[in-house]
């Protein structure tokens, strides 16, 4: 295990404060590349700063004063933009996994850096969902029920691709379902969010030296041992960004002030416009789309629900929809791209149409005019 540390400040904690997070930032992101080919997947940008940024300002403005974030895939890329924390009000400590251990065993790999009591409460979340979760009112519930883990449940409208997490009258967890396969097994539309409030001792208690997972193994497990797993249903905004599509609403409902974030760098209406962007006087951007650093937008150019992210260039005349388009990437004149996600550095020529479902990878070249709908390629 490799360790960097900064701050040695202890911590702290109130009765329903919390004041030390871990964050799970160590996944390759496979389900959204290319965007996570030369970036981790909470680094990817979201309303113009890293995914991983809109996090870290909401755990602070909930009280939190260090996080500890278990990395693995490209983990040298955190630190150098992060550093010290200091700039976000908050002191970090990164840890890399050497082989990915799973949520639970990620979490087992950091027990040693915390530095809270042992009945203490930690925040726990996952590096890819934005939620509008009340966090203070996680931390409340769990101290207030005297719960060993404390879980943030929302309702879907259909259960079937998550697990399921049925509770009794009191909010005490009964039972973790795996994903149902008929509808007598939909027992509830509760389902786990990705963010836990755990006492520490449990933390240290998870194995270390292989992987583990939190849902099918840690949670299970405490429940049949007759550990106390308290849930509360918290079910304003929340979005897995696990695919590009996701990536790409989130973004754009940060914007929109859908999705809470004290991190947003402000924007103009429905749009947000980062600093040395040019953008062309009648060129239009609607509905969150975002337009990242020194990004080129062309003449009569139509951009909608979209991020464009740095040293990006759409051409005049060019409509994008719902659409990510990488950093350094090329959009030709007159080319549709809708639904589709553009890797960095890619090229696609004039007079294209890409279409819903398209990965066009990074550095990838497309001549002008040869593709009208296509994916992956």
């Amino acid at each position: 295990m490799h360790v960097r540390t900064t701050s040695p400040a202890p911590c702290r904690s109130g009765d329903d404060t919390v004041t030390e997070a871990i964050l799970l930032v160590g996944g390759k992101g496979t389900r959204l590349r290319p965007l996570t080919v030369h970036t981790p997947k909470p680094m990817v940008p979201a309303a113009g700063v890293p995914f991983l940024t809109h996090q870290l300002a909401r755990a602070k403005a909930a009280g939190v004063e260090r996080v500890v974030l278990a990395t693995s895939y490209l983990a040298e890329v955190f630190e150098p933009y992060f550093g010290d924390g200091s700039s976000l009000g908050l002191s970090l400590e990164y840890v890399t996994e050497r082989d990915p251990l799973g949520t639970g065993g990620a979490l087992g790999n950091v027990a040693s850096r915390l530095r809270s009591g042992p009945d203490d409460p930690v925040l726990v979340f996952n590096g890819d969902i934005l939620t509008g979760l009340d966090i203070r009112a996680l931390v409340a519930t769990h101290t207030s029920s005297g719960a060993d883990v404390s879980l943030h449940l929302t309702r879907v409208e259909d259960p079937r691709a998550f697990g399921l997490v049925p509770t009794d009258a009191d909010g005490r967890v009964t039972a973790f379902l795996e994903k149902p396969q008929t509808p007598e097994e939909i027992v509830t539309d509760q389902i786990n969010a990705g963010a836990y409030v755990f006492r520490r001792s449990v933390i240290d208690a998870i194995p270390l030296g292989r992987p583990v997972s939190v849902e099918r193994e840690t949670f299970p497990g405490l429940l049949a041992a007759g550990a106390h797993l308290q849930g509360m249903v918290d079910s304003t905004y929340w979005l897995d960004l696990g695919t590009p599509q996701a990536f790409v609403r989130g973004s754009a409902d940060l914007v929109l002030g859908r999705a809470p974030s004290p991190a947003v760098p402000g924007r103009c209406g429905d749009r947000l416009i980062l600093p040395t962007a040019s953008v062309a006087a009648d060129a239009k951007l609607t509905s969150g789309t975002v337009i990242g650093a020194s990004a080129v937008i062309g003449a009569g150019a139509r951009i909608s629900g979209s991020a464009v992210l740095d040293g990006a260039v759409v051409e005049a005349g060019a409509v994008v929809s719902d659409s990510l388009i990488g950093a350094g990437a090329r959009i030709g004149a007159r080319t549709v791209v809708s639904g589709a996600v553009v890797g960095d550095g890619a090229v696609v020529g004039a007079d294209n149409e890409l279409r819903s479902g398209v990965r066009v990878w990074c550095g990838a070249v497309l001549p002008a005019g040869a593709v009208r709908f296509s994916s992956d390629l």
